[in-house]
């Protein structure tokens, strides 16, 4: 037996909590985990809180990350012992997650845990931070460098905004961060942010091509705050767009693009593939300060991790939320 979040649903009413449950009933898959860590992600609270259809079957155990070590497995890459990790995949969708103490799951889904982490750190960066690296991967692909300017990170109080702080400063980067929480100024200082933006001055509609002021731009906000960054980005910059919290809808023109020769990127960390998920994983492990990784976490216990998701959702949680199961 092990214990997990349960969501369960009728037509009318979605119910979660936590549930004794059968290693039985666990879904197929050709590793079992014992999982020590799991995460909280906008995603995850989406799911918890009914917010939007993440969850496609019923019932779930949702989290769509999870660290832990095998205890199963008729994989040919893994072995009792090994320590793994788990990122998207549609687990917490699809396939029961890692908001438990137990998963079955592909071993071709799971990533080894760099020898440099911990579970818990894993988890603290999480699909926001591995995200977040991805993110900054493709500004780096695209040949974004220090001196080309300074970057912008929105939505920069947020799991995805404080890690992509992180490790863009520790790449030498001069980072802006975009925040609408006035409080959070000496937090995102702290992290490696060179200067803060008012995300009033980004949410609302602008103007198709705006001052040149960004060489880059990591953005988990969306709608009007992605469209102004595009049009506020310098020529032949690049805009990393990863995230929907203002709105999935991009009320923009092509002005940035065919004017000014602006990049977007689109930034999947669900199916990314395995190539690019180890060279996230390892741009972390080399360049995210531990330090500033544990000041940005925070910890819940699974029962707690429906507030915990109201919280987030209510924009009231700073950083990286760990859920220890």
């Amino acid at each position: 037996m092990f214990r997990a979040l349960l969501i369960q649903k009728t037509d009318t009413v979605q119910t979660v909590g936590v549930s004794e449950l059968d290693e039985a009933q666990l879904p197929d898959g050709d590793v079992v985990v014992r999982i020590e860590h799991s995460t909280l992600n906008y995603k995850d609270a989406l799911a918890i809180a009914d917010k939007a259809p993440v969850v496609r079957a019923f019932p779930m155990v949702p989290g769509i990350d999870f660290a832990g070590v095998v205890e199963d497995s008729h994989h040919p890459q893994w072995r009792p012992g090994d320590a793994v990790v788990l990122n998207g995949w549609g687990v917490g969708e699809r396939h029961w997650g890692g908001l438990a103490q137990k998963a079955r799951v592909r071993g071709d889904w799971l990533t080894r845990l760099p020898a440099a982490l911990s579970s818990r750190q894993a988890m603290a960066i999480g699909t926001a931070g591995y995200t977040a690296a991805l993110c900054v991967m493709a500004l780096q692909k695209h040949g974004l460098q220090p001196d080309h300017g300074r970057v912008l990170v929105t939505g920069a109080a947020g799991g995805v905004g404080s890690v992509a702080i992180a490790l863009l400063s520790r790449l030498g980067f001069e980072v802006v961060a975009s925040t609408g929480r006035a409080g959070e100024a000496d937090y995102l200082h702290a992290l490696g942010a060179a200067g803060i933006v008012d995300r009033a001055e980004l949410a609302a509609p602008g103007k198709p091509l705006q001052k040149e002021l960004w060489a880059g731009v990591v953005d988990a906000v969306g709608s009007h705050t992605l469209a102004n960054a595009c049009a506020q980005t310098q020529y032949g910059g690049a805009v990393a767009a990863c995230g929907l919290a203002q709105g999935m809808d991009f009320p923009a023109t092509v002005a940035p693009f065919i004017l000014r020769g602006v990049a977007l990127h689109g930034v999947d960390s669900v199916m990314a593939p395995r190539s690019a998920r180890n060279a996230a994983w390892r741009l972390l492990e080399q360049y995210l300060d531990l330090g500033k990784l544990d000041r940005i976490t925070g910890a819940v216990a699974l029962a707690e991790a429906p507030e915990a998701a109201r919280r987030l959702l209510a924009g009231e949680v700073r950083g990286r939320l760990v859920v220890n199961v």
